[in-house]
């Protein structure tokens, strides 16, 4: 079976929705809670919470790439500060939609870990009164990534929190915060949505075909975030194809050694053009507030502000290329999870349905411990990469263990 090319798939919609599909809902139509598909205890449970009176202080939201728990925290904090209990139309849930609520900070890194001075700031920024809203909310992402030391430092201002502040941590797992923490906080678990919970989203929020959408929720494994992406972006189709593809070529060690480098070769420009359209927007933002002209030169007194943000872009660099990665890994696990469902005959639907020929001669290949062992492989291959092993080492590495090989005997 040959390979529909990227291009070759239903387009998505522009601005009318295509015949037959169900419009995007006007903005405001919907509570803040509704794009938590297949989310519906949490949401019981969130909602339960924001009509309390004395909400709980502190909160753990857990769940795997894709479950939303971003999503949910942010949709917490605006229905605590809602006049109507998350409305998704007043001011106060576009502020924090925006990302410019005054009394809700969404903290991130894209660094590998918190630094001690970020988390002291949260603590300061915690003291601060919500000016004239119910709550101060301070959501906290990937508090995995939090040290020992910064979880420490932040410990005490959740044992011992000011009035009408809110604590929200996410985290994949419960087991990726410190117990002292996550003993002090509830506990919100959310799951990855079913596919046909994210297409519907797609085909409501986005106006995108049925078919359009439900392929985009089979081969992002039912990310929300990825699926749109690959739904509305042709070249993020292109290259996941491309990415999927390379091991079902790979025959002999130089191939391996060539496909780990378009590997990386294609996370890094990625990871480049993403940082560079930022700090673009960044600088344009400043300019904006220093009140200069696009095009105008930059004085003396103001390049030390610049400068930082140059700075930070190239921190924010590294991180990039491993986020990257690890999406590419993602993918190319699917790969061999539809493998083995091939060898073992489960029935079941492929991922990567539209390769499914390719997938039946890779499958002829390889013996169910081959393919298990290429699974591992991919596995170790994204603990690798958090662990400053060099890309390119990282990748030829793996690249070589998918080799199929002769069965002995």
């Amino acid at each position: 079976m040959s390979t529909p090319a990227a291009s070759d798939l239903p387009a998505p919609s522009s601005t009318t929705p295509p015949e037959g599909s169900t419009p995007s809902a006007p903005l405001g139509s919907d509570s803040v809670f509704a794009e938590l598909v297949g989310q519906q205890s949490v949401v019981e449970q969130l909602e339960s919470a924001v009509s309390s009176a004395a909400p709980t202080h502190a909160w753990l939201f857990t769940g795997p790439p894709g479950s939303g728990r971003s999503n949910a925290a942010r949709a917490f904090a605006a229905a605590l500060n809602c006049p109507e209990q998350g409305c998704g139309d007043c001011q106060s849930c576009r502020l924090v939609a925006a990302g410019s609520h005054p009394a809700v900070s969404l903290v991130s890194t894209e660094n590998v870990s918190y630094r001690i001075e970020d988390v002291r700031q949260l603590i300061t920024t915690a003291q601060d009164r919500p000016q004239g809203y119910r709550w101060r909310v301070i959501v906290v992402e990937d508090a995995d990534r939090m040290t020992e030391r910064a979880t420490n430092v932040l410990l005490k201002a959740i044992e011992e929190p000011p009035p009408r502040t809110v604590w929200v941590l996410c985290a994949p797992s419960p087991a990726d915060v410190l117990v002292t923490i996550r003993s002090r906080c509830r506990h919100v678990s959310l799951r990855i949505p079913p596919a046909d919970a994210v297409a519907e989203l797609l085909i409501r929020r986005d106006g995108l075909t049925p078919e359009r959408a439900r392929f985009a929720a089979r081969v992002s494994q039912n990310h929300i975030g990825v699926a749109r992406r690959l739904a509305t972006d042709a070249e993020a189709r292109t290259r996941r194809e491309e990415t999927v593809s390379l091991p079902l070529k790979v025959r002999s060690a130089s191939q391996a050694i060539v496909a780990a480098s378009r590997l990386v070769a294609m996370a890094q420009t990625d990871a480049a053009a993403e940082s560079d359209a930022r700090l673009t927007e960044e600088q344009a933002s400043l300019r904006r507030s220093l009140g200069l002209e696009p095009e105008e030169k930059v004085p003396p007194k103001l390049r030390a502000q610049f400068k930082r943000l140059e700075d930070e872009a190239g921190r924010r660099a590294k991180r990039a290329v491993t986020d990257s990665l690890d999406r590419t890994l993602i993918d190319l696990t699917a790969v061999y999870r539809d493998v083995l469902s091939l060898k073992l005959t489960t029935g079941a639907e492929l991922i990567n349905e539209h390769l499914r020929g390719q997938l039946a001669e890779l499958a002829e290949a390889l013996s169910p411990e081959q393919t298990l062992a290429c699974l591992d492989a991919l596995n170790t291959s994204r603990v690798r990469i958090t662990q400053n092993v060099p890309p390119a080492l990282a990748m030829e590495a793996l690249m070589m263990q998918l080799i199929p090989r002769r069965p002995r005997g």
